[in-house]
C-alpha cells in the first residue's frame, strides 16, 4: 500500500509577506512575534524568516532594532523590529 502525500501549503509565504508589510504600515515596526500573533501557524519554522527575508528583499521593510523574543517557544531569542520603507 502506498503512503498518501502531506498537501503543501504554497500560499503560507506570499501571504505572510503581505502581512508582514501591513502590519509594518499600521504599527510602525512588526517582528515576528507580531507575525506569529496576526497570521496563521506557518507550516515550518524556518518559513517565518524567509517571510522576512522576501519582503526585506522586495524593499517593503527595513530592519530598525533588536529586541528579545516573548514567544515560550523562542526561549528569549532575538528578534529583529522591522518598520515599512
Amino acid at each position: 500500500m502506498t503512503q498518501a502525500m502531506a498537501l503543501e501549503d504554497t500560499t503560507w509565504t506570499e501571504e505572510a509577506v503581505d502581512t508582514i508589510a501591513d502590519l509594518a504600515r499600521r504599527k510602525g515596526t512588526v517582528t515576528a512575534d507580531d507575525l506569529r500573533q496576526n497570521h496563521r501557524p506557518a507550516p515550518h519554522p524556518n518559513h517565518v524568516g524567509a517571510a522576512f527575508k522576501i519582503a526585506r528583499s522586495r524593499g517593503l521593510i527595513a530592519q530598525v532594532g533588536v529586541s528579545t523574543s516573548k514567544q515560550r517557544s523562542r526561549h528569549g531569542g532575538t528578534l529583529r523590529q522591522w518598520e515599512a520603507v
